[in-house]
């Protein structure tokens, strides 16, 4: 029997939502074929090997040095053997017994590139980045200076589509990422010029512009402790406007000069707001 599923989790310094999160696979993946591969990314806090004995059928990698999301998630998907891989943060838990409804709901679109789901955070709030947009001048003005949300299929956060419904997007979140892995490592994989951040809207961007499908799958819920192992600061501010800086760079620079230059402009206008918001 081929394996179907490989879950792929980057570790940082986040043991007990590791174990939470690892808790929460092997209770609700069943009924498939399926790996887990840990890579701790050269966390300071060495209490995830105390995880090792505790789930011995999970595949431990410890990297020597942190080189970024990107880097460490393509590192562990080569050694992934599954037909799917499973891109999943390790401050998510699952909360039902879905995986093989979304694998054959996969397995039913010709030309699959993406899967994400609804998550929602520890208070029951859903979280808006479960399905979005690729960013352009008008969405990418929305989302920076301004609060209004609005009802297209252009805005930025998609709020045109219902939290539970199952529909075609433009962007998932990396939180949690569905993909066949063949297809992963044909357009090859995660960005690494990402260090954290921007990764995931570029890949699902890629997966669009080599002719696949992203999907947003309502029907399903994820808890994402969105946050908690993350530190705002100005290390924080400086990685996530430098990866919007590398898409634009990327995809803008050359074919749209004018949405470059007010994108440009804008974040950069943000990123001083932001750091000034700071002290």
């Amino acid at each position: 029997m081929n394996m179907k599923l490989s879950v792929i989790i980057v570790n940082y310094n986040v043991t007990q939502l590791l174990r939470s999160c690892l808790l929460s696979l092997r209770k609700y993946v069943q009924d498939i074929d399926y790996e887990v591969i840990v890579i701790d990314n050269a966390s300071a806090d060495s209490s995830w090997r105390d995880l090792i004995s505790e789930f011995p059928n999970v595949h431990f990698i410890s990297s020597a040095t942190n080189g970024g999301f990107s880097k460490a998630n393509n590192q562990a998907v080569r050694k992934a053997k599954g037909e799917y891989i499973l891109l999943l943060n390790p401050d998510t838990e699952f909360e039902g017994f879905y995986m093989k409804e979304l694998l054959d709901f996969a397995d039913a679109q010709p030309s699959f590139g993406c899967l994400g789901v609804r998550m929602h955070d520890a208070g029951g709030n859903f979280l808006p980045e479960s399905k979005r947009s690729v960013p352009d001048m008008f969405n990418s003005f929305e989302k920076l200076f301004t609060n209004f949300k609005k009802n297209n299929s252009k805005s930025y956060y998609r709020n045109d589509i219902e939290e539970n419904a199952i529909a075609e997007v433009e962007v998932i979140t990396g939180a949690f990422l569905l993909a066949k892995k063949d297809v992963y490592e044909r357009i090859g994989g995660l960005d690494e010029a990402y260090f954290m951040y921007g990764e995931d809207i570029d890949l699902c961007y890629t997966f669009l512009r080599n002719g696949y499908q992203n999907f947003y799958y309502g029907k399903v819920s994820i808890l994402h402790h969105k946050g908690e192992s993350t530190i705002k600061d100005e290390v924080y501010l400086n990685r996530f406007y430098g990866a919007m800086q590398i898409f634009i760079d990327k995809y803008y620079k050359e074919s749209k000069p004018v949405q470059y230059s007010f994108l440009k402009a804008g974040l950069k206008l943000r990123h001083q707001i932001e750091k000034i918001r700071l002290k």
